[in-house]
């Protein structure tokens, strides 16, 4: 007897409402693709919950916009190919401006690139009620008759409900920013963010524009801004400024002050004691001032590159004045913790933060360390640059104090913590941690610089270890330990505990254990250097590693031919899941053309970097070309374009500079190439093409021969 049918209830089934907001949460943009795929009804609601669009189309193409997404309220406009040319350059510009408002009514969030006051005009006019604004542009400011005329033409155009204004990629002159927020009070004053954290500037907002920019924007509930620290300089920032502040805008939950120099991202030297010739002009009862006036703030970043000396009683108060505070980062400032026996100080009150940034502190100390792993109980992220008296014991004890919350590490610039020091350090998170970042310096054999039983087996006992014990930190740091490996700490981080005398277990510095949360990994590496001993210096296993950032740095000019045949990609095959990659040479200097004899030219340096990425399941690619500073060229070379055509999983592939045409068509032999484009996307961007480079024309080639392939998935 056959069996009765049976109705089975589907996930089609349910209620529109529901399944809409099941659709609506999904964030991943090929995850929503494959959605709208399903069946027309899917396709729909897939459409109708759309909030954010960024469209890559070329500019000829705009006319063919679709008009099903009515829901968007965020659209990205800056990525347009031919990437960085004004929508003006369209054949009718007005009637592409009008059609994205038809297709995009919604809007209140638009970004867009701003290459001309013309495009300013046409694209602002469309959209009156857009709420937040980005504006970008990374070729050189046109030639204005007036100081900030450009933003002037942007606030009268967009209406009265701007409230948040993003410059941060937008280059333009400080003198611009000013006049435009003075001339129009309605819009400045309904500011509630505004962003002016430009690495374009070349100095930075100074004493009287800050005042000038605050009082303007009296509602501000964030304001970043670029400014100039210097007291070399005249009108530089200080206590008056910093003063003003607080004072025009109590109401700020994010404030974000850095030194221009600072946003270079540049690595500094790490023999480096940490302090400046000059001195900010900033002091301690002015701070406590700035922190008083601001109860509302929620994340603090003052990057000052100068000397701020004796910070810590301003650092106390900042815990008690601003309780929501939960993100924080200083840069050169002095005394942050020095604890006195085991009494806490300066940032190991703030016992509410949640992450904290701390760069060239010139006195922080192991003991300062443990005392912020004690007091900062709640830290989830933790970046230590530039402190050169730390050490892996310092490290190692804040690590373990924090076991429960700490998930994101950063440790840079620091003498005595090395690639190997620092994962050293980090065992105790080892299975928790998601995201790190360190400098590639390796140990050489001879000479390890921390053995694990130095000094300690003879008896001897160094000043901190005995201050620790005097001071009634031996119950967090128990130096008896170190000694006597049958010993153990109070939260079993002794540091000989499964090590012999040479400190390794069986060769291997962490035996067994797996960097398993492991998903992000940044490294830093020296122009010259391998890659080759990143798995021996304990990263051989991460296997849920997804993402990695490397970034090279450094003269090639300086350097002969390498002695290995490649930079050492190859050996990141050992991490199953890597799938995305940031590979920046950006800041790796040398000769676009003809090299001295006895050195490389950049199309056997990108080889020698290059080398090996055919052999990673890569489907996401930033790549970065090294630079030639004398004729302003980052070009992807010949040797590069057929290394990378080698990476047949690639689906997305940016190169952030500029490339020959004949080279780019390589790379239309990776069979599920999707998404390409160039993206001149550092200061200055070239005005004009070069006659042998990338026009317009090429990337319409380029893209049209791209789409016409069949993608199987």
């Amino acid at each position: 007897m056959a069996a009765p049918p049976t109705s089975g209830t589907t996930l089609n089934d349910l209620p529109d409402v529901i399944l809409s907001n099941i659709i609506a949460a999904v964030v991943d943009v090929r995850g929503r693709n494959s959605a709208a795929l399903v069946c027309s009804k899917w396709y729909a609601l897939e459409r109708a919950t759309r909030s954010s669009i960024t469209l890559r189309g070329n500019l000829r193409d705009l006319f063919m916009v679709p008009t099903c997404f009515r829901s968007v309220s965020h659209l990205d406009l800056s990525l347009l190919s031919p990437w960085g040319h004004p929508l003006t350059s369209a054949s009718d510009p007005a009637l592409i401006a009008h059609l994205l408002r038809l297709a995009f009514p919604s809007l209140t969030s638009l970004t867009f690139y701003a290459r001309n006051p013309s495009t300013i005009q046409l694209v602002s006019s469309q959209w009156h009620n857009v709420e937040h604004l980005k504006l970008v542009r990374w070729h050189q400011r046109p030639h204005i008759t007036t100081a900030g005329d450009e933003l002037k033409i942007l606030f009268s155009e967009c209406g009265k409900k701007l409230s948040s204004l993003d410059l941060s990629a937008f280059y333009c002159w400080t003198d611009d920013v000013p006049p435009a927020l003075e001339s129009c009070p309605s819009v400045s004053s309904n500011l509630t963010r505004l962003n002016l954290l430009n690495p374009s500037f070349s100095e930075g907002f100074k004493s009287d524009e800050v005042k000038s920019i605050t009082k303007a924007c009296p509602n501000l509930k964030e304001f970043r801004a670029a400014c100039m620290f210097d007291p070399r300089y005249m009108g530089s920032v200080g206590d008056e400024a910093l003063v003003s502040v607080s004072v025009n805008c109590p109401k700020l939950s994010i404030l974000h002050l850095a030194d221009t120099s600072a946003l270079s991202n540049m690595r500094g030297d790490p023999e480096h004691d940490g302090f400046t010739q000059e001195d900010a002009k900033i002091n301690v009862a002015t701070l406590i001032e700035v922190f008083s006036g601001l109860p509302l703030l929620e994340e603090l970043v003052l990057d000052v590159c100068n000397n701020v000396r004796e910070s810590g009683p301003a650092l106390e108060v900042l815990n008690s004045k601003c309780p929501k505070l939960r993100s924080l980062k200083l840069c050169q400032f002095h005394g942050v913790s020095l604890p006195i026996e085991s009494k806490l100080d300066g940032i190991a009150l703030c016992h509410g933060l949640e992450s904290l940034s701390i760069r060239n502190v010139g006195d922080l100390t192991d003991m300062g360390l443990i005392a912020i792993g004690r007091g900062c109980c709640r830290l989830s992220a933790f970046e230590v640059h530039g402190c050169k008296n730390i050490t892996v014991r310092g490290m190692r004890t804040l690590a373990s104090l924090l076991r429960k919350t700490l998930i994101d590490v950063r440790i840079s610039c620091c003498k005595n913590l090395s690639a190997e020091q620092s994962l050293k350090a980090l065992e105790p998170i080892q299975d928790r941690i998601e995201s790190l970042h360190i400098d590639c310096i390796w140990d050489d054999g001879s000479e390890s610089g921390f053995d694990l039983n130095d000094s300690f087996d003879q008896g001897e006992v160094s000043n901190d270890e005995k201050h620790f014990k005097s001071s009634g930190y031996n119950d967090y740091y128990d130096a008896a330990a170190i000694g006597n490996p049958s010993k153990k700490c109070k939260y079993s981080y002794d540091l000989n505990s499964s090590y012999d005398l040479n400190g390794y277990e069986n060769g291997n510095v962490y035996g067994e254990r797996t960097w398993e949360r492991l998903k992000c990994l940044s490294l830093w590496i020296a122009v010259g250097q391998l890659l080759n001993p990143l798995t021996n210096a304990g990263l051989e296993n991460c296997p849920n590693l997804e993402e990695i950032r490397i970034k090279i740095e450094g003269d090639c000019r300086e350097l002969p031919k390498p002695s290995e045949r490649e930079f050492g990609l190859s050996n990141l095959v050992n991490y199953p899941r890597l799938s995305k990659m940031h590979l920046d040479c950006g800041e790796t200097i040398g000769y676009a053309h003809t090299a001295p004899s006895g050195q490389m030219d950049l199309s056997l340096w990108e080889r020698f970097y290059l080398i090996g990425i055919g052999h990673l399941s890569l489907r996401e690619l930033d790549y970065w070309p090294p630079q030639d500073r004398d004729v302003n060229q980052r070009s992807l070379s010949l040797p590069a374009a057929g290394l990378l055509q080698e990476c047949f999983g690639l689906r997305k592939l940016f190169i952030h500079g500029t490339a020959h045409e004949h080279f780019m068509m390589f790379l239309l032999r990776i069979p599920d190439l999707r998404d390409v484009q160039l993206r001149e996307d550092y200061y200055p961007a070239p005005e004009n093409d070069m006659s042998t480079e990338m026009r317009s024309d090429s990337c319409s080639r380029f893209e049209a021969a791209l789409n016409r392939r069949q993608i199987p998935d």
